[in-house]
């Protein structure tokens, strides 16, 4: 089999009659109030310990036996597969840095819900915790959100291990248990998150997302419904259909639900204007049922801008609210600046770039932004081909990805498969098959002319990792460059 890959870089319902006088009320009245920002310091989990600001804490980094991150150190074994480059991400929180587009739309989201939804003495409904360390156990990031053992989302060419119980959060949902057994039951959540990924301008290993958390007793779910005092949030034996979980009433799941889709559809009318047009999707995700996507029209076509649903009630039960009912939703910020501040690359969110940063220093988070592209260089296009071992089962594209990405950096803008190729005889000599991939890798910065040797990437391959890429070499421009290994290309 031949992988061909292209590394191209570039900055430039209906709800039920007897809830009819509830769903058709108005909202509450808003008030304002401020943010907490983390949890108490009592709690245990390595996923509730903050981030250091004061420079303190030493850089992360790999070692020969352990892996240093936030001032901890995590021993090695065969699951890890954290990159040095992707560990330098880790603190840099671009969420919190005043003035960054991402933090602008979370700060956006933030006043939206302490205006828009407030308690009974006037204080703000939600509170915010956006300074959770992104070094989560593999029961936080999987078990404790109902995902199977088994589940494809658990594969290490999907995530990135610093060993077999300890990772990098793949979502800020692994959160999610902690901050409702603390006490929460409604509350707004933003981290960044890593996730091994394909190379291009919407895609990139380390992003950032907010989710929301809502939770209702049965006296706040059906207060205001007509003889809401006979109605109950749970059923005992009942079965599991597509509109409910078998412990809720249909009643109650029926509330929720509009609720939920109420409170985003408020949400994104009040980021991207009033004339939005939304569409529900059904969907499905381990920890919610029912669960939805909401999609808008967004320049003629419909776009996905999160995910939600009706929170499992296994997972209430084991962070002890087994006497609530919730929902919960998430979002990509990358996503949404993308879209609202028109960037076309995702990589610029990482830019220390002065012109990048000025176009969002403004006086009001809520001020229009069109960004200005920096750079009109063309990109640079280069071809790399390469033998796989015959043991290569464990390869995957996510493999070849990193090590682009640990070679070149935010100057590679995609990678692709160009072709594929598998010799007819099977072997290129004892030991090796003949299965030979080729990338195309594209190259442009964001600022300047893009300066990335792939000739560079060529030799390591050559020399990293002997269980993955070996016995390779980059075709064209690459081949006089190397022409003892080039001799060896059939």
């Amino acid at each position: 089999m031949l992988l061909h890959g292209t590394v191209i870089m570039r900055l430039s319902n209906t709800p039920l009659s007897l809830l009819r006088p509830l769903l058709q009320s108005s909202s509450r009245s808003l008030l304002h109030r401020s943010c907490l920002s983390t949890l108490s310091a009592n709690q245990g989990t390595a996923s509730c310990r903050r981030l250091s600001t004061d420079g303190s804490t030493p850089r992360p980094e790999i070692g020969q036996d352990s892996v240093n991150v936030s001032g901890q150190s995590y021993p090695r074994d065969d699951f890890t597969n954290v990159t040095p480059k992707i560990l330098d991400k880790v603190g840099r929180n671009l969420h919190n840095q005043s003035h960054h587009p991402l933090w602008l739309i979370k700060e956006r989201i933030k006043a939206h819900f302490y205006s828009s939804y407030v308690g009974r003495l006037g204080n703000p409904l939600f509170s915010v915790h956006d300074n959770l360390s992104p070094v989560v156990t593999v029961e936080q990031n999987f078990d404790s959100l109902l995902i199977p053992p088994g589940h494809p989302s658990r594969k290490r060419g999907d995530n990135y291990y610093l060993n077999r119980k300890t990772m990098l959060r793949a979502h800020t949902s692994a959160h999610q248990r902690e901050l409702v057994k603390s006490g929460l039951d409604a509350f707004l959540l933003a981290g960044d998150v890593y996730r091994r990924d394909e190379i291009d301008t919407s895609h990139y290993p380390v992003f950032h997302q907010m989710e929301g958390v809502r939770l209702f007793s049965n006296h706040e779910l059906f207060s205001k419904v007509r003889n809401g005092e006979d109605l109950s949030l749970f059923e005992r034996g009942g079965r599991r259909t597509p509109e409910k979980q078998e412990t809720h009433t249909l009643e109650a799941v029926k509330l929720v639900e509009f609720d939920l889709k109420q409170t985003l559809t408020r949400l994104v009318t009040h980021l991207f204007g009033e004339d939005l047009e939304v569409r529900w999707v059904d969907c499905y995700f381990p920890f919610t049922h029912p669960s939805f996507e909401m999609e808008v029209r967004f320049q003629g076509d419909w776009m996905e801008v999160l995910g939600c649903g009706v929170m499992e009630q296994e997972l209430l039960n084991s962070a002890g609210a087994e006497n609530k009912l919730g929902w919960a939703f998430g979002l990509g910020l990358e996503r949404l600046a993308m879209v609202l501040y028109s960037i076309p690359d995702i990589r610029l969110f990482w830019s220390q770039d002065e012109r990048f940063l000025k176009q969002f220093r403004v006086q009001d988070i809520h001020q229009p932004i069109c960004f200005q592209p920096l750079s009109k260089y063309p990109p640079l296009i280069n071809d790399i081909s390469f033998w796989l071992p015959e043991n290569s089962e464990s390869f995957t594209e996510n493999d070849f990805y990193d090590m682009v990405r640990s070679i070149g950096g935010d100057l590679v803008e995609k990678v692709s498969l160009v072709d594929e190729f598998i010799h007819p005889k099977g072997f290129i000599r004892e030991g090796w098959r003949k299965r030979d991939e080729r990338s195309r890798v594209t190259e442009r910065c964001v600022s300047e002319t893009a300066c990335f040797s792939v000739g560079a990437l060529t030799m390591s391959l050559i020399e990293r990792d002997n269980n993955m890429l070996s016995f390779c070499s980059a075709l064209d421009s690459i081949r006089p460059a190397v022409p003892k290994l080039a001799s060896q290309i059939p």
